[in-house]
């Protein structure tokens, strides 16, 4: 007897036989054991599930010699026909090769006459999909009212190609992949058969990589049978077939997940040259990461994730978490779709993995944004819920209230701290960070990231101070309430009092006078004695400073803005189409079409007009300063360098805007200078700890305090 294939051998002769397909089996059962036979069927559904086979056996159940019957016997001469496709009166017919209108007509045609030898005429047309619009439109006649001994069966793979005029007169079935246990299962029993013996872990392989699929996994049971010796065997299958293997996964996987990029590459290099080809690689690293993550989850079904929980390494599921796992899959996913047009496959690969070897510091967006939100928070003095594990309760946290401005009351101000009190409650707070151990400094409300799950710092929270609340070592075990102001309010214990907190901050000299030299004071009544002395005080209740006190910094050097004059440095002469030098103290004049206008003048109807065309240029040539004529060059300064670049880019806009403005090619020249310090200006102020905190975190840089 010559070789027949395990797919063909195994075919289902019965529809107890059927793998998978329950539901299509009991309702055709039922409805030939009632009598209730449809004149056409359409059965859909992906390739290798049984749909051309269901045919053969409904075939066989409604021409047995026993029948119509549930149960053929596949013994009498019909069903036996029927199973060899010898039969005159069951036609099979391929629709991909008979597509046209000429083939429907042949079978309008053999349908008025009765079958020779069965009881029914049954047609099969596989692959229906495929017929013509026109040929569908030619059946729809003979299937909605065919003879009584006629039945149409249609399988198709591609249900959306078949016209809806079609499927209303047909009962419809639709097939579904068959589950991986039930391959497994099919494929002991096929090698039991053939007194092969089988390993558990070869057939389940086997039997994923069939994808619910019979045919296809019969098909590649037949393939690994021929080289396994009577013995099949994952290794074999591994070697054999180019496979990387979970054994091989776990130790490149491991060396990613201690960052050791160079063993990477040299597994890398020793798989490669093992044959195994890089979409194979791509593919087996995708499954493996897939599993990885559904264990994360809780999932321990072996046949989701391909082979027994147990055979992945710990050591990199202790190293990722389901973010990074995640993370790390979607870069294969993407590898697998950008090899098709790289430059190397092989450079894409390495890529993809040197970028594995830092994946473990991979913060996802969703994270971030709620770290940025809970630090919005924090320093805005909204309360925060504490992100502690061990806390029952949410923690309140507020910070110090903003800085008074210069120009709030007397009263008010004198409730503000004095400067020694800020720089020993700064010290303590520095003091008590510094007793820290890193990564022990994250406040209360501050979610911790997915990065940081893994710090020794962190292994055990409840000994952590944000959840056991010593006091003392950690300056955040209150939600940061050890560097407040002393005005405030820290749980139920005031500051000093306020009387008593001005009368320390008065500082009065009485006695001491300083004579200085008039050109150098301003003489008034307020700071003159009865002798005309002129001298100083302290005492806030004795100044008029404009609501200045020795508890604030002095205020900045005002920026020259809009409404203020400008100072203008007074040219030596003046050339051109200006007139005499202008007055000491007086903006020099512009001769223009219209008539002479001052420079200031000039300055506000150029700005004005540049509004209407530019907005751009004028709202940058409203920061320059120090306007100064020199025949007819218009000299000007500015303190940025992003506004100097722009504005060199719209000189042409002001220039010709100028030479419309004044009727002479007057030109801007701008320079760059660097922003006036202030002199006497009190230190910086210590940078607050929570600040600190959040620049060490998203690795940023302190621009200014």
């Amino acid at each position: 007897m010559s070789y027949e294939v395990t797919a063909t051998r195994r075919r289902p002769q019965r529809l107890g036989d059927l793998v998978g397909q329950e539901f299509v089996a009991e309702t055709l059962r039922n409805s030939i054991s009632s009598g209730k036979i449809a004149h056409a069927y359409l059965f859909s559904g992906p390739r290798g599930c049984g749909k051309t086979s269901t045919a053969r056996i409904l075939a066989k159940a409604l021409n047995c010699q026993n029948g119509p019957t549930a149960e053929p016997c596949c013994q009498c001469s019909a069903c036996q026909e029927i199973t060899k496709g010898s039969s005159l009166d069951v036609i099979e017919i391929d629709g991909a090769s008979n597509t046209s209108v000429e083939n429907i007509r042949q079978i309008k045609d053999e349908v008025l006459f009765p079958p020779s030898n069965c009881r029914y005429k049954i047609y099969i047309i596989d692959e229906v999909h495929m017929l013509s619009n026109s040929a569908f439109n030619a059946l729809l006649k003979t299937i909605e009212e065919p003879p009584p001994y006629v039945i149409f069966i249609f399988a198709t793979t591609e249900l959306q190609k078949v016209p809806a005029t079609i499927k209303s007169r047909c009962q419809q079935f639709n097939f579904r992949l068959v589950a991986i246990d039930k391959v497994k299962e099919c494929l002991a029993q096929a090698a039991a058969e053939l007194n092969i013996q089988a390993d558990d872990e070869a057939l389940f392989w086997i039997a994923r990589e069939s994808t619910g699929s019979m045919r296809d996994a019969y098909t590649l049971f037949d393939q690994v049978l021929a080289f396994s010796d009577g013995h099949i065997t994952y290794e074999k299958i591994r070697d054999k077939l180019g496979l990387v293997g979970v054994e091989r996964l776990n130790s490149i996987f491991e060396a990613c997940a201690q960052n050791q990029a160079e063993a990477v590459i040299n597994l890398l290099d020793e798989f490669l040259q093992g044959g195994i080809s890089i979409e194979q690689l791509i593919s087996n690293c995708a499954d493996y990461l897939r599993s990885l993550l559904l264990i994360k989850s809780g999932v321990k079904k072996e046949s989701l994730l391909g082979n027994s929980p147990e055979r992945y390494s710990s050591l990199v599921l202790g190293a990722w978490n389901a973010v990074q796992l995640e993370r790390a899959l979607s870069i294969f996913l993407q590898l697998y779709r950008d090899i098709r047009y790289s430059l190397s496959p092989r450079y894409e690969l390495e890529l993809a993995f040197s970028r594995l070897c830092w994946i473990g510091q991979y913060v996802s967006n969703v994270e971030v944004k709620k770290a940025i939100d809970a630090a919005q928070a924090l320093l805005q003095g909204a309360p925060v819920s504490s992100g502690s594990a061990g806390s029952s309760q949410p923690q309140k946290m507020m910070l110090a209230q903003p800085q008074q401005s210069s120009t709030a009351p007397a009263a008010t101000q004198a409730q503000m701290p004095s400067a020694p009190a800020q720089a020993q409650a700064a010290s303590q707070t520095a003091s008590s960070q510094a007793s820290q151990p890193a990564g022990m400094n994250i406040p209360n409300g501050l979610p911790r990231l997915s990065m940081l799950d893994n710090d020794a710092a962190f292994a055990d929270e409840e000994d952590s101070p944000e959840v056991s609340g010593q006091e003392g070592e950690n300056p955040f075990h209150n939600g940061g309430f050890s560097s407040l102001p002393p005005e405030q309010t820290v749980n139920g214990q005031t500051a000093e009092e306020p009387k008593k907190l001005d009368e320390r901050l008065k500082i009065n000299i009485e006695s001491q006078t300083i004579q200085l030299d008039p050109s150098q004071i301003i003489k008034s009544a307020a700071y003159s004695d009865a002798n005309g002395n002129f001298g100083y005080s302290l005492n806030p209740d004795d100044m008029d400073d404009g609501n200045w006190s020795n508890v604030d910094e002095p205020p900045p050097e005002p920026y020259y803005g809009e409404d203020e004059a400008y100072p203008m440095e007074e040219p030596d002469f003046v050339e051109g189409p200006v007139t005499a030098a202008a007055p000491k103290g007086k903006s020099p004049t512009v001769v223009t079409s219209s008539g002479p206008v001052t420079l200031d003048k000039l300055h506000d109807d150029l700005i004005s007009a540049l509004y209407t065309k530019d907005n751009f240029a004028a709202s940058t040539l409203e920061k320059t300063a120090n306007w100064t004529l020199n025949g007819l060059k218009i000299e000007v300064e500015i303190y940025s360098e992003y506004d100097n670049s722009l504005l060199q880019k719209k000189l042409s806009v002001i220039n010709s805007e100028l030479l419309e403005y004044t009727g002479t090619a007057f030109e801007l020249k701008v320079t760059l200078k660097e922003h006036k310090t202030v002199e006497n200006r009190a230190e910086k102020a210590e940078i607050p700890p929570q600040v600190r905190l959040l620049v060490d975190i998203f690795k940023g840089t302190i621009m200014g305090r």
